[in-house]
């Protein structure tokens, strides 16, 4: 992470999410990722990563606690973008559209926006489909073009919720390693959820280990190796040593999330 600006890009602070009726979501989750930083939340379903995430894009506001994020702060523009599940592409519309939508809601034409976009289809390996529907993509292509709306605005933080988890391993695989490349170029703050240990240990630079509701963070596990990672990091010593930590950890978080 850089040292030169030791404030986080996104922070909470002891946060609490109750939703009606009663169901208590969030119990004290305190955490921080800083500006350039790749964090991943692993845990099990229902344990509240992607409720996480929606309090740091604003989309939800948390019970109690304290959350500090660009998306919170007046007049931070696009400064956080967020990539779903799913990839919620607009079937109407063109890959270039799509993509076009972010700048097209700030006001920028379609000349103004031209060689950014193309730039980014480019980047993303869909130059040859600017002009083809969602309905002629694949799901890895879809997914794709979803990255690349939300990288368009070039966002400080960069929220994904699973964005790979329908897709095959060889194209989730690539994915990953193309995610990584994007994310080196822009170097916002990343912070992914993933239920995939494997994916957690490729992408991160620290893996948040989550235990089931009331979700709260109850490990972390740093994986100290450079980026560039090429897919043969995957067969290295440091690969199945962080892997072995998260996985016991996944393990401690689930016997402390069932003597609740």
């Amino acid at each position: 992470m850089p040292e030169t600006d030791p404030s986080p890009l996104i922070s909470l602070h002891e946060v609490h999410k109750r939703f009606e009726p009663g169901v208590q979501a969030l119990a004290g989750v305190s955490l921080a990722v800083h500006a350039g930083e790749f964090v991943a939340l692993l845990g099990p379903s229902g344990c509240g990563k992607s409720t996480v995430l929606r309090l740091v894009a604003g989309l939800d506001a948390p019970s109690a606690g304290r959350v500090d994020a660009p998306a919170l702060r007046p007049g931070a523009g696009p400064a956080t973008a967020f990539v779903f599940q799913e990839p919620t592409l607009m079937p109407w519309a063109s890959v270039f559209d799509n993509v076009w939508l972010p700048l097209r809601l700030q006001g920028q034409t379609h000349a103004d926006v031209a060689p950014k976009v193309r730039e980014l289809l480019a980047a993303v390996g869909l130059s040859a489909f600017e002009r083809a529907y969602p309905a002629q993509l694949s799901g890895g292509m879809k997914m794709r073009a979803s990255i690349a709306r939300a990288l368009v605005t070039r966002p400080q933080v960069l929220l994904m919720d699973e964005p790979f988890a329908a897709l095959d391993d060889f194209t989730r695989q690539k994915l990953n390693a193309d995610l990584l490349q994007w994310w080196q170029r822009l170097q916002p703050a990343a912070l992914f959820v993933t239920h995939s240990v494997a994916e957690a240990v490729f992408l991160s630079q620290r893996v948040l280990v989550m235990a089931a509701r009331p979700g709260r963070v109850v490990a972390t596990v740093a994986v100290d190796e450079p980026y560039p990672r090429p897919a043969a990091f995957r067969h290295s010593t440091a690969y199945h040593t962080a892997c072995r930590a998260l996985g016991a950890a996944l393990e401690a978080a689930g016997h402390e999330a069932s003597a609740a």
